[in-house]
């Protein structure tokens, strides 16, 4: 039991930790276009980005897959960017960004899996427990997202009807300061 928790905790610092902006971006970028309403919804979309999260960790834990960890970093704030931009254009389509969000949190999930492969492996590779380690660390990093949904969500909730800001702006101004800040990540980490 001591290795699950010694690897929840680390999936859950891999997404509240100060060094976990770029998932960060991620989940607010996933999350904007919600409303506390829409919290099963949101719950799904949280699980679909760390299916393919966990997934990709998987197969690189058990040395199946490998990348460039200089890529890997490029992508991962495109991933951002792109699930932001895509929000952006598609400010007037009624639920249509919520469904295409979906695929994006499981492809870029991913993506995002590559990102903390490198370093698990290690860890993982001095344990007997391989299942138990990513079962824990994947638990653990569900439980972070969905604690920074739920923060996400309760300040959505004060200013959509505390402060009275339209959901089109709400969405509009997360995701364009998603995309400034991820494109400056991306551009920063061009791997040539």
């Amino acid at each position: 039991m001591s290795d699950f928790a010694f690897y929840f905790k680390m999936g859950w610092q891999h997404i509240i930790s100060a060094d976990a902006l770029d998932h960060q971006l991620f989940i607010l970028a996933l999350a904007c276009v919600y409303a506390i309403r829409d919290i099963k919804r949101v719950l799904i979309l949280v699980t679909a980005f760390t299916i393919g999260h966990s997934l990709t960790l998987a197969l690189s834990v058990y040395d199946v897959i490998r990348f460039s960890s200089k890529w890997v970093e490029f992508l991962i704030p495109c991933t951002i960017f792109i699930t932001a931009l895509n929000n952006i254009f598609q400010l007037d389509s009624k639920g249509k960004s919520a469904q295409i969000n979906y695929y994006l949190a499981l492809c870029f999930g991913l993506i995002h899996g590559m990102g903390f492969a490198n370093a698990i492996r290690i860890m993982l590779a001095k344990d007997q427990s391989i299942g138990l380690g990513l079962f824990g660390f994947n638990v653990g990093l569900e439980a972070g997202q969905i604690f920074v949904v739920a923060i996400i969500l309760i300040i959505g909730i004060l200013f959509l009807n505390i402060f009275k800001v339209k959901r089109r702006d709400w969405t509009f101004f997360l995701s364009a300061g998603v995309f400034a800040l991820s494109l400056k990540m991306a551009l920063e980490r061009i791997p040539f």
